[in-house]
């Protein structure tokens, strides 16, 4: 097939990727009890445009599509590369994969609910704008994308309006409300310097002085909010938790990665020479500092959905060890490719086994009543596949070979001692079996020879399929990684080549 072909098939399946989404929330809203049939065409749909968008990126390579036909600066575009068509991939499995769960827990039975009439607008709505972000290719559109997201991703955890959840969905608001104003006035700052805030056009005029600091350091300090990275994860375990296991799988495996995302594209697209060594030193720290103190607190945890969310607050500290990792030095630095790629392996790799795991839980606490840790003995035994699903899924999370998890941290690692920068290292290093005691507990009280103390509930065979699913690809990842691997490298921009400057 001509390359204009297959570039013109993957700008039309990104476009579709956004479009087709917002008209299912859209339709959705009047279709009420009627809502679930939405899921499996939708999913359907939008795993062919995600496949069509990652082959067309990856034969064609980077594709500008501006919108209404103006470029930019007078229009706005979508631009899909390889990290892009990545992200847009790993959304449609784990999305594909938490409506085709939820159609049993949000089907209604009788009356209608408010949970089951709005689960499907929000959801659809999360995942047009978890695309929109993936693709947009301006600062402003960035932004709009990420306030649907949130606006969204709250609204889900608020949704059985249960005491505990609506304060946490009110938590979650303040925090990300914060963080977007800051983002916002960052990007006012770049535009008042700079006339734009196209992402292209800002590579070619930012120059690295006080107001781009001024403004990068603005922008990732409202975006770390939004990732809940340390010290702004207070309100992530509680919304994750208290979430329905469908919801919760969407905003562990990839509303965090959204806000991650536009800071990759901020230090390496837009100013990668910006501030020198220091603001990559800082994001650093704070991701060593959220790898321990996170696992800490999943160690201590009585609840397998709390274990598994202060899992999350630990894991997203890996993303951003890539800034240290590829940070700034006077020479080249051939590892930066490594680590940064590792960075983007380690965040859908997450995405997959988190939300198997959250789905997982969700499981366990229909069938036993209960996610108490202590309460699982012997589950394994009558939900052999949702354990071995949860099984596969720390897999991952601890990094052991050969799952997704171990290469993006085998990437990190050897990033980390080509640049002699050991020291990086030890979070890694220690994360893994900080990951390996938190799950040890639960894990063994699942494969426990015993036999159930309590009565369980009958859970469809094809649900616990769902999250075994997931945790198998995120195994597949790093069986199969040289397909993804090559994937991510198409239109990696230059300081994911050479280094942060």
């Amino acid at each position: 097939m001509p390359l204009a072909t297959l570039a013109g098939a993957a700008s039309l399946a990104a476009v579709l990727s956004v479009a087709l989404p917002l008209a299912a929330a859209l339709v959705a809203v009047p279709a009420g009890r009627r809502a679930p049939v939405l899921a499996a065409p939708s999913a359907a749909a939008m795993l062919a445009l995600a496949v069509m968008a990652g082959l067309g990126a990856g034969a064609a390579g980077p594709v500008a599509i501006p919108l209404g036909g103006w470029e930019p600066p007078l229009g706005i575009a979508l631009a899909l590369d390889g990290l892009a068509a990545v992200f847009v991939v790993t959304t449609a499995l784990v999305m594909a994969g938490a409506l085709l769960f939820a159609r049993a827990d949000f089907a209604p039975r009788g009356v209608e609910t408010r949970a089951s009439f709005a689960f499907w607008p929000l959801a659809f709505l999360l995942w047009a704008a978890l695309n929109a972000v993936f693709l947009s290719a301006d600062l402003f559109n960035l932004y709009v994308a990420l306030e649907l997201l949130t606006l969204a991703a709250v609204a889900l955890v608020a949704l059985e309006g249960k005491r505990e959840t609506v304060a946490a969905a009110l938590r979650y608001a303040l925090f990300a409300l914060a963080g977007s104003l800051v983002y916002l006035l960052g990007a006012v700052l770049l535009y008042v310097a700079h006339g734009t805030l196209d992402i292209a056009l800002l590579a070619e005029r930012t120059d690295g002085g006080a107001a781009d600091l001024a403004a990068a350091g603005l922008m990732t300090a409202g975006l770390a909010a939004k990732t809940a990275l340390f010290p702004f994860h207070a309100w992530l375990p509680p919304a994750h938790s208290g979430a329905p296991a469908s919801a919760s799988a969407m905003l562990s495996g990839l509303v965090p990665k959204a806000s991650f995302f536009i800071a990759l594209r901020l230090w390496f697209d837009v100013m990668p020479g910006a501030g020198g060594a220091a603001p990559a030193l800082v994001l650093g720290a704070l991701g060593a500092a959220a790898i321990l103190y996170g696992s800490a607190l999943a160690i201590a945890q009585e609840r397998l959905k709390l274990v598994v969310a202060y899992s999350t607050v630990a894991q997203l500290g890996y993303l951003f060890l890539v800034f240290p990792l590829a940070g700034a030095m006077e020479a080249p630095q051939p590892w930066a490719a490594g680590a940064w790629t590792g960075g983007v392996f380690h965040a859908i790799s997450h995405a997959m086994a988190k939300a198997a795991m959250f789905l997982a839980a969700g499981l366990f606490l229909r069938a036993l009543g209960h996610d108490r840790i202590d309460g699982l003995t012997g589950v394994a035994r009558t939900m052999p596949m949702t354990a071995f699903a949860f099984g596969l899924s720390a897999v991952t999370l601890m990094g052991l070979p050969p799952s997704g998890g171990f290469t993006a941290k085998y990437l990190m690692l050897t990033a980390a001692f080509a640049g002699g920068n050991v020291a990086w290292a030890v979070p890694i290093l220690a994360g893994g079996l900080l990951a390996g005691l938190y799950l040890f507990r639960p894990l063994t009280r699942m494969f426990d020879k015993a036999a159930v103390a309590a009565e369980l509930v009958a859970v469809p065979r094809w649900q616990q399929a769902i999250p075994l699913v997931l945790a198998l690809a995120s195994i597949l990842l790093g069986l199969a990684s040289a397909e993804p691997y090559a994937l991510m490298q198409v239109g990696r921009p230059p300081a994911a080549e050479e280094g942060l400057e």
